[in-house]
């Protein structure tokens, strides 16, 4: 089966998570919690942040998951009570601390040219904001590749959920079998094979499974072999997992 179009997450598969989201995380702590050092403490503690190295253990709920996801946790930590302006000042300051640290992962602008020049149609599907992803693409010199993008605030769903995939099938008119989805999590997979679309993992991000392979219908070292795998791709080739449910 042709691919006709690319969904790409973006922290962990052309963004570097670590480099990019631990300085700017960390910003985003002391500016949110207004210096106050009791503050920036609790904030790392329900994030679960190490200072000493700027990085998130693999089992912070920031990884994989969007500011509605860990909202709760920094109203808390604050001493606040949650609300849409604790999660809209969040992601106003991570776009702002993103940009400032933004790793590429590989290089993205010779990627999605080369993805492009196969008549490819692309997307960002992240847990991210939109607004974040736009700028962050763009700050990269990629957002004019893209037909499509969308973050946990668009109005359809977070992954692991199919919302964001099922949004794209619908726009573009195209069946599941014409899309693949490249991420780095079990988050990216699961949503693949919920909307029914070609999983692909890619080994860049910090929550890569020592089984990705079960969850995936190909894992590729980085985006950075995309172009070489769908040349060596045969011209049908039938999701095995397409239809399967995450376990």
């Amino acid at each position: 089966m042709t691919l006709r179009a690319i969904l790409l997450d973006k922290d962990g598969t052309f963004v570097d998570f670590d480099r990019t989201w631990g300085p700017a995380a960390f910003r985003v702590m002391e500016r949110m919690a207004g210096g106050d050092r009791a503050r920036v403490e609790r904030l790392m503690a329900v994030s679960q942040f190490d200072e000493a190295v700027m990085r998130f253990h693999p089992t912070s709920p920031l990884v994989a998951g969007s500011s509605a996801d860990y909202g709760p946790l920094w109203a808390g930590a604050l001493g606040v009570p949650f609300s849409a302006a604790v999660t809209d000042a969040m992601d106003e300051l991570f776009v702002e601390e993103g940009l400032v640290a933004l790793t590429a992962i590989g290089d993205p602008p010779a990627v999605m040219t080369a993805l492009r020049a196969r008549g490819l149609v692309l997307g960002i599907v992240t847990n991210d904001s939109e607004n974040g992803a736009r700028h962050q693409a763009a700050r990269l010199g990629i957002d004019h590749h893209f037909d499509f993008i969308v973050g946990w605030d668009s109005g359809h769903g977070r992954k692991p959920g199919p919302g964001q995939i099922e949004a794209f099938l619908r726009d573009h008119a195209m069946a599941p079998h014409e899309v693949a989805m490249v991420g780095d999590s079990l988050h990216d997979m699961h949503a693949a094979r919920a909307a029914g679309v070609v999983a692909i993992g890619v080994e860049t991000g910090p929550l890569v499974p020592a089984d990705f392979h079960r969850h995936a219908d190909v894992v590729l070292p980085s985006i950075m072999d995309l172009a070489g795998w769908l040349d060596a791709r045969p011209a049908a080739q039938p999701s095995p997992l397409a239809n399967a449910s995450p376990s």
